[in-house]
C-alpha cells in the first residue's frame, strides 16, 4: 500500500474544501487499483458531489438544518457554542471513501468532485490521509 498525509489548511473556516486535485495528484501513474480518502478527525468528512454549481454550499446548508449549531442541545459542549453539532457529522458524512483508480486516474463521474467536509471553525488546519492499493 502506497499511503500520503496532506494537510487542508482551512483557515478556521467551516465549509468544504476540494480535495480532487490533491487525490489526482497522488494516484497519477500508479495504474489501477483503489483509493482511500481517510480524514482522521471527530468533526470532519469526506463527500464526493458536484461542485461549482452552489451544492458544496448547500450541502453545509443541509448539515446546518439537520445539525442545528446555535443553542447547547448538545451534550458535547467543549470548544465553540453548538460544537456538539460538529461530533455528530461523521454519522452523516462518512470520514472516509474509497474510489475505483483507472490507467492513474481516479473514476469519478463528470460533475463528481472530492470534498473534505468541515464544519467545524476550531480547528485551521485538517489532516487527510490518502492510501493507494494496486490492483
Amino acid at each position: 500500500m502506497d499511503t500520503h498525509t496532506i494537510t487542508i489548511d482551512t483557515g478556521g473556516t467551516r465549509g468544504t474544501f476540494d480535495l480532487t486535485g490533491e487525490v489526482t495528484a497522488f494516484v497519477a501513474g500508479k495504474g489501477d487499483g483503489l483509493v482511500s480518502v481517510f480524514v482522521p478527525h471527530a468533526t470532519a468528512g469526506i463527500a464526493i458531489i458536484e461542485t461549482g454549481a452552489g451544492s458544496d454550499a448547500d450541502l453545509m446548508d443541509v448539515i446546518d438544518a439537520i445539525l442545528p449549531r446555535r443553542d447547547d442541545r448538545y451534550r458535547h459542549r467543549h470548544g465553540s457554542e453548538g460544537h456538539g453539532a460538529d461530533h455528530l457529522l461523521p454519522a452523516l458524512v462518512s470520514p472516509s471513501v474509497t474510489i475505483p483508480v483507472i490507467d492513474g486516474r481516479p473514476a469519478l463521474g463528470t460533475w463528481q468532485s472530492l470534498l473534505l467536509v468541515d464544519p467545524n471553525a476550531d480547528n485551521p488546519s485538517r489532516t487527510v490521509r490518502l492510501s493507494f492499493i494496486a490492483g
